[in-house]
């Protein structure tokens, strides 16, 4: 992996680079959608790759490990060869989902026993174990295993958690560093930073994973339930410790107002479930606002989409046509939904290299995030 940093801002600490992976270039800043299962819902990949203009996209490892297992994927030769997706795949390590199954799981020091949600059968995940898992899925970026604390819990609890992500990190890095990397092509591991809302274990953490000297650092535990406010203290905190020179990637965030503002605080990579979710629920996110497209008013109006983007589902569906079918609950309505707002989510951050770039983010920014978030 070689990361090159191309611009950074002078008002703000955002900043434009470059990542070469053996699949292709991310051009960051990034937003990579997510394909929890091996796919990005309701949207075709060469639309993905062709409209949208993705340059990476997120797999999960609990759900790819379950369903439709190793075996399929190794028999395929790898996440890539199944899904047809030629570009770079980051894979999630699975801790996020094993957090969310608070009652099915315990954890211990040698990792975690679970029940899948499928079947309810009981599995076992450990440090060396992912990142096996990973391995066998292909991803060109995999992440270290850790537990991720809720929102809110106790100072003790959360320290704890942290020096058990510590632990396990060191164990997923030298057994990563002891199997070889799979399908012909290099992968890259990168740590999670922990801590909660506490702003000495985010340091100690941020600190520690930075002496690992991976090849980026990504920032977990944050969107979890904590206010705005409180995710932005904590990233533009952890992000004053992480190396300047390797990728940083804050998990699961967030509104486009979210991304946007984490930018201006240094961070390169972002993913979440919200434009195709939101999506598939009838909420568009646009260049003028948020629109939620199964009211009446929209029932009649013969605008397109979104006039600010170029995208095909933007410029040639009307607003009309999409609730007729997000009402009728036809399948079409979740592809164009989605459709738009990844587009508008992938614009978003391609814009906002731009102005990176030109010396007028912190400006832009201001003005974006408050058109972005208004109702419609």
């Amino acid at each position: 992996m070689f990361f090159e940093l191309k611009a950074q801002d002078t008002q703000t600490a955002a900043r434009a680079g470059q990542i070469t992976i053996d699949h292709g270039i991310i051009e960051t800043p990034i937003f990579m959608p997510v394909g929890t299962v091996g796919s990005v819902k309701a949207v075709h990949p060469r639309e993905l790759a062709q409209d949208i203009e993705a340059q990476i996209i997120l797999g999960n490892t609990y759900h790819l490990y379950l369903r439709p297992g190793l075996p399929v994927l190794e028999k395929f030769g790898g996440l890539h060869r199944f899904n047809q997706w030629n570009k770079p795949i980051l894979t999630d390590s699975g801790g996020y989902q094993v957090y969310s199954l608070a009652g099915r799981r315990k954890i211990t020091e040698e990792g975690v026993v679970f029940q899948s949600h499928i079947d309810g059968s009981r599995h076992t995940f450990t440090p060396e174990r992912v990142m096996d898992i990973q391995r066998s899925i292909g991803a060109d970026i995999v992440m270290a295993f850790d537990e991720c604390p809720p929102f809110p819990a106790e100072y003790g609890y959360v320290e704890k958690s942290m020096h058990l992500t510590h632990r396990w990190l060191k164990r997923c890095l030298t057994h990563f560093a002891q199997s070889p990397p799979r399908y012909g092509y290099q992968q890259w591991l990168f740590p999670i930073v922990q801590g909660g809302t506490y702003k000495d274990l985010r340091q100690a953490s941020a600190q520690f994973v930075a002496e690992q000297n991976c090849a980026g650092n990504a920032i977990g535990g944050l969107s979890v339930g904590e206010p705005a406010e409180l995710m932005y203290e904590m990233t533009e905190w952890v992000c004053q410790f992480l190396p300047t020179d390797r990728p940083r990637y804050l998990m699961g965030v967030g509104t486009p107002a979210n991304i946007l503002e984490a930018i201006a605080l240094g961070v390169d990579m972002f993913d979440c479930v919200m434009p195709t979710r939101n999506g598939r629920n009838g909420m568009l996110f646009t260049t003028q606002g948020i629109i939620n497209i199964k009211n009446e008013k929209w029932k009649t109006d013969t605008s397109p989409l979104d006039p600010g983007l170029a995208s095909y589902a933007s410029q040639t569906y009307s607003k009309g046509y999409l609730r007729h079918l997000i009402v009728s609950q036809e399948i079409l309505g979740l592809q164009i939904a989605t459709l738009q707002n990844l587009s508008l989510y992938l614009w978003l951050v391609k814009q906002a290299r731009l102005h990176i770039q030109q010396g007028d983010f912190g400006a832009w920014k201001k003005t974006m995030v408050e058109q972005l978030m208004q109702r419609l």
